[in-house]
């Protein structure tokens, strides 16, 4: 699978790229139709060869993910075929709610044709293809084996921030010879970020600059960047949360065709209880089993409590399924504590030469899956910022672009987990209106094909929520509200 070895642009200046999984890639290959080089490091071994399993960057890299039906087109604009391609690899793909079942409060979603494809790729198999056809461009290179330990800032005289600079054996001329310009700290005219700092994961190799004319910062949910750039007098986002304290607990079993009577995955929510999970077909004959617990809620890892949590969902699918299947491993566990939003966008004058993406800029709940779809669409919004005016003024007209999206999904997810009164958060008049009316729109789904269409675009980030409040949808919700109560 490869990308386009062309795309235009002037084809100058050093873009850098912290983070190798998908929000940096995508970055990656948005940059490389405007830059003359793009450099990509990752401190994890993301070769062909030592990549092939789930790796220590990647956090939830052993559990369930989904890439929505937005973030699948995406895929398909910057790399044609994309589907096509990794489809053809083994990847299962199937047409959400024909190939694949949904439960809300413990009720299937009538089987509607959506026109939505659900690409059921494991996390490694997804980034391992999306990896070969990024690197297939011409002016993207990859350093794995580094890590970033702060930025540096120009203005005259150069500042460092982060790490200090090691002692110790000097890197290999190869290394620096890849990593494009490398230089100690020296004066650099222009103001703003103007490098980072790295070193090698482990070792006593002093640290090293790379020069670059963008940093994009793609390291996820761990990123140091507003650290790093408060140290250099930078002004810092505002930092939003939502805690949700949830666990996931992931298990693999061996696939079998008549497993699900066909299907390829169940989806059953955790809305309105806390407890939820997925079963979902992979490449290689597998299935991927992850339960799911809210609020503390959490699901068990030894093999005989996993079972007793996946008979408790408000649905038996997934209970079925494992007690039948032959398990490939042994339950495994991830924790996450609270969505996360920094608020770049709201920045008077952000860094010149520095933008965030993906889980660096949002982190939000995984159980809505929308983290691969919203770092595409914000790769958008920089291609967009990159063609109307280049690397000038890039910062604020990218973050400001990058909000649009991000706050829609933002919103979706927040209002969702503040539905729990135990989760902390402010609850205004939209947030109480959405919660008072989309269970009921959920409710309707179980019988009206019409609205469980609707519902399930939404959620891909195909359709706008504003989809469910045309005055159709709401006559249509109201109609199954009336008449469930009148059967009760």
């Amino acid at each position: 699978m490869t990308a386009p070895s062309g795309g235009g642009g002037a084809g100058h200046g050093h873009a850098v790229v912290l983070g190798a999984s998908v929000a940096g890639l995508l970055a990656a290959r948005v940059l490389a139709e405007h830059v003359g080089q793009v450099t990509v490091l990752d401190r994890d071994d993301v070769t062909p060869a030592a990549a092939a399993g789930a790796r220590g960057g990647a956090a939830q890299g052993r559990h369930l993910h989904a890439l929505m039906e937005r973030g699948r087109q995406i895929l398909d604009e910057l790399y044609p075929d994309f589907t096509a391609k990794i489809a053809a690899d083994g990847v299962p793909t199937a047409e959400t709610l024909v190939g694949t079942r949904w439960y809300f409060d413990g009720a299937r979603v009538t089987p509607v044709p959506t026109g939505l494809t659900s690409v059921l790729a494991s996390r490694p198999a997804l980034e391992a293809a999306l990896r070969a056809a990024t690197l297939g461009h011409d002016r993207i290179r990859l350093l794995p084996g580094l890590r970033a330990v702060g930025l540096v800032r120009g203005s005259g005289s150069t500042r460092a921030a982060g790490a200090a600079q090691g002692t110790g054996a000097a890197w290999s001329a190869e290394t620096v010879r890849s990593a494009g310009p490398v230089r100690s700290a020296g004066p650099v005219a222009r103001d703003g970020v103007v490098g980072v700092r790295v070193e090698p994961p482990a070792g006593d190799a002093p640290a090293r600059t790379i020069e670059a004319d963008l940093v994009v910062d793609a390291t996820g949910r761990g990123s140091r960047a507003s650290e790093w750039l408060a140290d250099l007098g930078f002004d810092v986002p505002r930092e939003e949360t939502v805690g949700v304290d949830l666990a996931y607990a992931s298990r693999t079993y061996r696939r079998r065709p008549t497993d699900l009577g066909g299907d390829l995955g169940v989806i059953i929510s955790t809305l309105p209880g806390r407890r939820g999970g997925g079963a979902v077909a992979q490449e290689g004959d597998r299935w991927i089993v992850t339960l799911a617990g809210m609020l503390g809620d959490h699901p068990p890892v030894d093999a005989p409590g996993y079972e007793r949590f996946a008979a408790s969902l408000p649905a038996l699918d997934i209970h079925r399924l494992i007690q039948d299947a032959e398990p490939l491993d042994d339950p495994v566990r991830y924790r996450f504590r609270a969505s996360r939003r920094l608020r770049y966008d709201l920045l008077r004058t952000p860094a010149a030469g520095f933008v965030a993406i993906g889980d660096a800029l949002c982190t939000l709940n995984p159980l809505y899956a929308q983290g691969m779809t919203v770092a595409a669409q914000q790769a958008l919004e920089l291609r967009a910022c990159l063609c109307s005016g280049g690397l000038d003024d890039l910062a604020a007209r990218y973050f400001t672009a990058a909000a649009r999206p991000t706050s829609r999904a933002w919103s979706i997810a927040t209002d969702s987990d503040l539905r729990y009164r135990e989760v902390e958060g402010r609850r205004g008049p939209r947030t109480r209106i959405t919660n008072a009316y989309i269970p009921r729109v959920q409710a309707a789904t179980r019988s009206d094909p019409v609205l469980a269409r609707n519902l399930l675009r939404v959620v891909n980030l195909v359709e706008p929520p504003s989809v469910l409040l045309t005055p159709a949808a709401v006559l249509r919700t109201a109609r199954h509200t009336l008449t469930r109560r009148g059967q009760s």
